[in-house]
């Protein structure tokens, strides 16, 4: 029941706010006048139809056709429609996200459930409400943008890809990569973590401590008065299951059955190990993503780039201060768990343990940092030159204020990451969190515009493996996600403004 009640939960914001989107901004605003008309073409059949000032594939048009092809019949009857190109409209176009979003809530809930087999219904449901709420992704669910898409198409492939179902969880790789191209990291990542979880087993399957304390109390304390509840009954016997399957699943030749908590060498080291002797089998259980990397190389030795329209102002270049702006948005938008004294004051802990060591790792980080701010922070004609975007704002304000300001955030970057590295180190291996690092750098580093747009998929990834278990963290990370998103959508709907060099209504938007 848990996926149906958050389907429901998130079907009551997604269908109002949908409705009051449409009636105040009924036209199509900044890059839905690529999309709207470019699908509605598709709609009238013309596929050979195409927008160069488009970026990325058409799947999101496709996911349209079939949208609108479901809705076609009953618009038909009720007459609101007399032909299928005339079903297309703006707001039959957007909610198709609206849909994407809440199909994409139950993914999310169906992978906390699978990444962590004891938590509890209710902690899994506020998990998914919460993360359904999250800025980035909340408002584009109202607009027809390709964000959406891509995060539920990445999350249904991943899905797949850990209940071993490869074949499936290529297909739908696929699938993301036609809606947005730089999906193929993410395909990438994903046949990564496979390779992973099948060459490295994860110690008690991530359980965590408090969970398997608390039914055990619980069990023991009903069982002693011979009265065990069905549900508490199955709960116990799933946890034991998971329980005896890790136990038997460590090789005993496997460093990790002696040290969980081994190093990044040494788990590399069992990973090529594994890899070696079980490379026949590997290859074959992880060929269809091999098949959808060569057909995508192949894409693009066609192509000429990776970019389909509008390659001049979307060049690839190496922007290395992007992955320090990442780091510190998620951990803002993370800040109940992140950005607390008690957090900071465990970090410094850490550190003093292994001083040496870790004053080494920190001073590289900032030297790092440094560099790239000073060498790789690049202003986008776009950024510098539409006040309709956040990002124009922060940049002004905050990023160029002076001269001196892009460096004086440096440590606050540095902190950002050491603080993910440091909550994904409590229940993921080490080799996970850098591939999780690398492929976040992979996708956001060669992007030459600031676009918190960009943050959404990795920040998921993020979310779902940092195992966050205290109710109070999801609820003051709800409240800070409510807050922004009223913002956002008051100043998008009711405070618009004008260009004096463009004629039209403007908006703020993100």
């Amino acid at each position: 029941m848990g996926g149906i009640t958050v389907a429901v939960i998130v079907s009551l914001w997604v269908i109002p706010i949908s409705i009051i989107v449409n009636r105040i901004v009924p036209e199509p605003y900044m890059d839905e006048i690529f999309h709207i008309p470019q699908a509605q073409q598709y709609c009238k059949g013309n596929f050979r139809s195409w927008d160069p000032m488009i970026t990325t594939p058409p799947g999101l048009y496709y996911l349209s056709l079939a949208h609108v092809a479901s809705l076609f019949p009953g618009m038909f009857l009720v007459q609101e429609a007399s032909s299928f190109p005339e079903s297309c409209t703006t707001a039959i176009l957007r909610s198709v996200n609206g849909v994407l979003a809440v199909l994409c809530s139950i993914l999310v809930y169906q992978i906390i459930i699978h990444l962590r087999p004891t938590i509890s219904e209710r902690k899994a449901t506020i998990s998914a409400v919460v993360l359904a709420l999250y800025p980035l992704h909340w408002f584009f669910t109202f607009l027809y943008y390709t964000d959406v898409a891509a995060l539920t198409t990445v999350l249904a492939m991943y899905l797949a890809s850990l209940k071993k179902r490869y074949w499936l969880s290529a297909l739908l790789g696929a699938l993301a990569v036609f809606i947005r191209q730089t999906n193929i990291i993410w395909m990438l990542f994903v046949a990564c973590t496979g390779v992973i979880d099948s060459t490295i087993t994860h110690p008690k399957n991530n359980v965590e401590v408090n969970d398997i304390d608390a039914v055990r109390r619980e069990t023991d304390t009903l069982t002693s008065n011979n009265n065990v509840p069905w549900g508490l009954d199955l709960r116990r016997r799933k946890l034991s299951k998971v329980l005896d399957a890790d136990e038997h699943s460590i090789p005993s030749t496997s460093v990790f059955s002696a040290n969980p908590t081994s190093g990044l060498l040494d788990e590399v080291q069992v990973i090529f190990l594994t890899l070696w002797h079980r490379k026949w089998e590997l290859l074959l259980s992880f060929s269809p993503f091999l098949m959808v990397l060569m057909a995508f190389l192949a894409f693009v030795r066609w192509n000429g780039s990776i970019v389909l329209g509008a390659k001049e102002s979307h060049a690839v270049s190496p922007h290395f201060a992007q992955i320090m702006y990442f780091g510190l948005v998620s951990a803002l938008t993370m800040a109940p768990v992140l950005c607390n004294l008690g957090q900071v004051g465990e970090l410094f802990r850490l550190m003093w343990k292994r001083s040496p060591i870790s004053f080494f790792q920190v001073f590289m980080a900032v030297f790092a940092g440094f560099l790239s701010v000073h060498y790789f922070s690049i202003a986008h004609p776009y950024l510098l030159a539409d006040n309709r975007h956040y990002p124009f704002y922060l940049w002004r304000k905050v990023i160029n204020a002076h001269w001196s300001m892009k460096y004086l955030l440096v440590p606050f970057y540095v902190y950002s990451w050491f603080s993910i590295f440091s909550i994904l180190g409590k229940v993921q291996r080490k080799i996970w969190a850098l591939a999780f690092f690398l492929a976040s750098a992979a996708v956001l580093v060669p992007a030459p515009l600031i676009e918190f747009r960009y943050y959404t998929i990795p920040f998921y990834f993020l979310m779902l493996h940092s195992h966050i278990n205290d109710y109070q963290s999801w609820l003051y990370m709800g409240i800070l996600y409510l807050v922004l998103n009223v913002f956002t959508m008051m100043m998008f709907l009711f405070r618009p403004f004008h260009w004096n060099h463009e004629p039209g209504i403007q908006r703020f938007i993100w």
